[in-house]
């Protein structure tokens, strides 16, 4: 298995098989609008301005599992992420991360990398604190908060996890590495 078995809705309900990306570096991350990680967006499209004709995709799931923190509909995200942000990737669908509803992808994701890597005491205080606010947070593996990123290399092999609090320019060797 990779991610490149899965499919996943995009927004305006198209279907977007991970298949057609076979041989690019993909960054997945689930997204909210309304967090306070949601500068990240910044160093996601710095990244993908950068990496994107080597190779790279970025896969952006909003999420409105943690906090209500997306609200809107994919067309209202996508604009608040074009204007605020001048995103260039697309959004895909809503989708829950954690729970009965779990999008596929994202349990196969997490069964791959279920732990996290969290640099620096700071940003563990805040992931510990997190942890005790996220209502759908019940399993080990599971995702805490918006803005959880995966990297997947270009065989589909889901390499590397960074928590929330990972800014996006702080693992740009890895990706670099990849592609």
């Amino acid at each position: 298995m990779s991610v490149y078995d899965y499919k996943v809705k995009a927004r305006k309900g198209a279907v977007l098989d991970l298949a057609d990306l076979k041989g690019k570096v993909l960054l997945i991350v689930n997204t909210a609008t309304g967090c306070g990680f949601t500068p990240q967006y910044e160093g996601l499209e710095k990244l993908y301005k950068k990496y994107h004709d080597q190779g790279l995709e970025i896969l952006d799931f909003p999420c409105n599992q943690f906090g209500h923190q997306a609200p809107g509909d994919e067309d209202e995200i996508h604009a608040f992420c074009t204007a605020k942000y001048q995103t260039s990737f697309d959004q895909l669908a809503k989708i829950d991360v954690n729970g009965e509803n779990e999008e596929p992808l994202y349990s196969y994701l997490k069964s791959q990398q279920p732990d996290e890597d969290i640099q620096g005491l700071k940003n563990k205080a805040v992931m510990k604190g997190i942890e005790k606010i996220s209502a759908t947070y019940k399993k080990p593996s599971d995702i805490k908060w918006n803005f959880t990123k995966f990297l997947a290399d270009r065989s589909g092999n889901v390499v590397k996890r960074f928590d929330p609090t990972s800014d996006p320019m702080s693992f740009e060797a890895d990706i670099a590495a990849l592609i």
